[in-house]
């Protein structure tokens, strides 16, 4: 199996517009290559996609961030058999983070994905083709702050007020890398949490660090299934795609790791990692 690729414009129900994305998929047709600005995809342009149910997975990526660097991820995930959907968070991206770390981004971001979950269930190539008992969520950072709210966690601001969210259980399963967990140290923040949740965290991550989210997280339900892993050297942007040659600058924090760390090798682990989990999370 390959990876199809389409690009697609989601409706924006915050700010109105719409919202880029990347939608990969399974396809019995060989890659081709696809190339979005400095970026390769091993995937073909709006390949057919073949008969029957596929789940589906949803990727978000973090505060400022790009729905372009989790490649190896997304096309891993395709050729295994999902339908996989990338979408930049509106005004918290790498092109406009007016709204990037603050509250309002949080309850955008959960918004977002909702919509976007709606778009694709109605859309008419791709809807037809989800099985929508079989959907999961893949957050980065704020990203995988987003997912634990809509599994039914409650955020807090810095003033320690609830931000507002509306949980959406149709996400039946997430994999939060280097959560931002910050947003959920408030009274019983946790306590309303359903699913089945992989977290990984860096080891020498100093945005999120392993330890701040550990501790945050031992609020889950017991009933709750969760599983934790440290990732031996990791920094907070190690879970992004390796960026090109041309890109890896002292000065481009994103492109960097810590010494010793070797990001392209762990792009080859990671992706088995995350579909082994939501492949058990979410059986056919």
């Amino acid at each position: 199996m390959h990876s199809g690729f389409q690009h697609l414009q989601t409706p924006d129900p915050v700010f109105g517009g719409s919202i880029p994305a990347v939608v990969q998929y399974p396809t019995d047709q060989a890659a081709a290559g696809v190339t979005v600005g400095p970026f390769r995809w091993e995937a073909s342009l709006n390949a057919p996609l073949p008969s029957g149910r596929h789940p589906l997975g949803l990727i978000s990526h973090g505060a400022g961030g790009s729905h372009l660097l989790y490649r190896e991820l997304a096309t891993h995930l395709a050729c295994s058999g999902w339908i996989v959907l990338c979408a930049e968070a509106p005004r918290d991206n790498r092109n406009d983070n007016s709204l990037s770390y603050t509250d309002e981004s949080v309850t955008n971001r959960c918004r977002h994905l909702s919509a976007t979950l709606d778009h694709l269930l109605a859309h008419g190539q791709f809807g037809p083709a989800i099985d929508h008992g079989r959907v999961g969520l893949v957050g980065h950072s704020l990203g995988g702050c987003a997912a634990l709210a809509l599994a039914g966690a409650q955020p807090w601001s810095r003033k320690r007020t609830p931000i507002p969210v509306t949980p959406d259980p149709r996400f039946r399963a997430a994999v939060l890398m280097a959560p931002a967990t910050g947003y959920y140290r408030g009274p019983d923040a946790l306590a309303g949490v359903t699913g089945k949740f992989l977290v990984l965290a860096g080891e020498k991550d100093n945005v999120t660090p392993a330890e701040d989210i550990r501790r945050d997280l031992r609020g889950l339900p017991p009933a709750v299934a969760s599983e934790f892993v440290v990732i031996k050297d990791a920094g907070h942007f190690s879970f992004l795609s390796p960026f090109p040659e041309m890109m890896r600058t002292p000065d481009f924090p994103p492109a960097q790791d810590p010494p010793g760390f070797d990001r392209a090798r762990f792009h080859r682990e990671l992706p088995g990692i995350v579909e082994s989990f939501l492949a058990k999370a979410l059986p056919a």
